[in-house]
């Protein structure tokens, strides 16, 4: 078999100097932005009045696992790791559209032994992972997959404002 070079999600390939790094700035979605801490760094996409929210969350979490190294996966465990991170975010931001009258927000930030995952939204509404759990019925599985991928997962509210933050936390790959 040939061995072939993954390019980053975004399509634009090595930069120029050959580092084969793929570029954070361009071609990032609009609303898009970077925020960077000693020990995390933090990325923020607007999903408020987007179509397409959950694949473009999945594309925007894509762009930075690979920026953060987590991709293109050098082990099996270093690539069941980052699919886990794009469920989760699927399942967030499609329950906030189901649920919440779709997402504000979504934050992914890297932190030095895990991975946070942040949907904002204006929602009231408590998620709950559906129980009895029945894994033939259709529907009702996203917090229950969140909770069996996820080192933990909550909800924070804003005191003085509606809606609601859902946040999940993933193991970083060893």
């Amino acid at each position: 078999m040939g061995a072939t070079q993954q390019q980053p999600p975004s399509g634009l390939g090595p930069e120029p100097d050959g580092s084969g790094a793929p570029s954070t700035r361009e071609g990032a979605p609009s609303g898009a932005s970077d925020e960077r801490g000693p020990h995390r760094e933090t990325r923020r996409l607007a999903l408020d009045g987007a179509s397409g929210v959950v694949p473009l969350a999945r594309d925007f979490t894509r762009q930075a696992l690979y920026d953060w190294g987590w991709l293109p996966a050098a082990t099996a465990d270093r690539r069941a790791a980052a699919e886990d991170v794009l469920l989760v975010v699927s399942e967030l931001v499609t329950n906030a559209c189901l649920h919440a009258d779709g997402p504000d927000e979504l934050r992914v930030s890297l932190h030095a032994k895990a991975l946070r995952l942040e949907v904002t939204d204006r929602g009231s509404g408590q998620p709950a992972p559906r129980t009895p759990h029945r894994a033939g019925r259709p529907g009702g599985h996203g917090m229950f997959i969140v909770q069996r991928l996820c080192l933990d997962w909550g909800v924070q509210r804003p005191q003085e404002a509606s809606g609601k933050t859902v946040w999940a936390e993933l193991a970083a790959p060893a």
